[in-house]
């Protein structure tokens, strides 16, 4: 059967009930959780306006090195002047009561800094992926916000996407039978004055940026942890951009039941990102699976009465909601106590698994 966007939306529903809501009864918080923008490049951008739509989340303060990028912004989103802070000074936003957590934007390998020092500073976190850089910063950045008794999630939003979640529900519900193999990529062709060829800033190539959306995925859509790594990398050594991180990499995953992920990231070519999951019963497959917008959701499959399933329907919703969904998500655990979703474990789990990736392809981890 082919499905009508209305089913879409009654499946993708289906898939994200559990996740999503608190978020959706956001409107009904007693108080809005205030944040502060640790950085103010691209992915903050993002965050702003996704955090505009928010039912129970609010930009109170903003944290940059550029103070007329900063004052832009903060008329733009109404943050007074006060709460304009730069790398120097912010740890005096301790004694801020309109800043409840923060959002750290900045480069990867400033993640574990700045958010041990908010959390040092009674803040909860929300940081960006990935995590950090290494796997001694990942364990130091959960044990800072232990000690400090701050929440910690890592900005995996995929884990709040309708077209991923219902991926993830066709799954669970066996309408694929036994999974075998996935197929994943993720990758883009990388300017050359792009601090994500830097590894002082980046920790790594692509694997670090657009790959670990491929790795985070395998690990959701199986539900497994990996028990086995190989990878292969290769970098033209005529092009300058490549002196210090990969260009492109490849790795294969094993999990403990079997199952064989193939995935690959490039900073030399654009390759959407996708995955496909293959099973004994049918297939589907997400594109542009990791994108801010224009998913979309195809299978050929069985439900548990043995129908036929046939999809192939986009998503029609628009950036920034996915950084709405994580604003609601993270305010709602604030608010009510409650873990998120994807806690600062969940980074550490990729930063162990990119450092095994690495070592199988002779790449030293920052």
């Amino acid at each position: 059967m082919r499905i009508s966007r209305r089913q879409f939306s009654q499946l993708s529903a289906m898939a994200v009930a559990a996740e999503l809501a608190p978020p959706m009864t956001a409107q009904l918080a007693s108080r809005k959780i205030g944040y502060a923008v640790i950085g103010l490049g691209r992915i903050a951008d993002h965050f702003l306006r996704g955090v505009q739509a928010s039912g129970n989340s609010k930009i109170t303060a903003l944290v940059s090195g550029h103070p007329d990028k900063a004052a832009g912004i903060a008329a733009q989103y109404g943050v007074p002047k006060a709460n304009i802070y730069n790398y120097e000074n912010m740890d005096s936003f301790r004694d801020n009561p309109a800043i409840d957590a923060v959002y750290v934007a900045l480069p990867n390998s400033m993640h574990a800094e700045y958010t041990i020092r908010s959390a040092k500073a009674g803040k909860h976190v929300l940081c960006e992926k990935p995590m950090c850089v290494s796997v001694l910063e990942a364990e130091a950045m959960i044990a800072a916000c232990k000690a400090a008794n701050v929440k910690l999630m890592i900005a995996y939003r995929c884990h709040f996407e309708p077209t991923n979640l219902a991926a993830v529900k066709l799954i669970r519900d066996g309408a694929l039978g036994q999974v075998q193999q996935i197929q994943s990529a993720f990758g883009f062709n990388c300017g050359a004055q792009e601090w994500r060829l830097q590894k002082p800033l980046a920790g790594g190539g692509p694997l670090m940026d657009v790959g670990i959306y491929c790795l985070n995925a395998t690990r959701y859509l199986t539900g497994e942890e990996p028990a086995a790594f190989s990878a292969y990398t290769h970098s033209n050594p005529n092009d300058p951009r490549f002196q210090t991180v990969e260009e492109n990499l490849n790795w294969i995953t094993r999990f403990p039941s079997g199952i064989l992920a193939t995935c690959e990231t490039s900073y030399g070519a654009n390759m959407d990102g996708y995955f496909r999951v293959y099973g004994s019963k049918g297939w589907l497959e997400v594109d542009t699976a990791f994108a801010y917008e224009g998913l979309s959701l195809k299978a050929d499959c069985y439900d548990a009465s043995g129908k036929h399933i046939q999809l192939d329907q986009p998503n029609p919703e628009k950036d920034p909601i996915h950084f709405t969904r994580e604003a609601d998500h993270f305010s709602d655990c604030i608010l009510n106590n409650r873990t998120p979703k994807t806690p600062g474990e969940e980074g550490l789990r990729d930063m162990q698994c990119i450092r095994e990736i690495y070592r199988s392809a002779g790449i030293a981890m920052a």
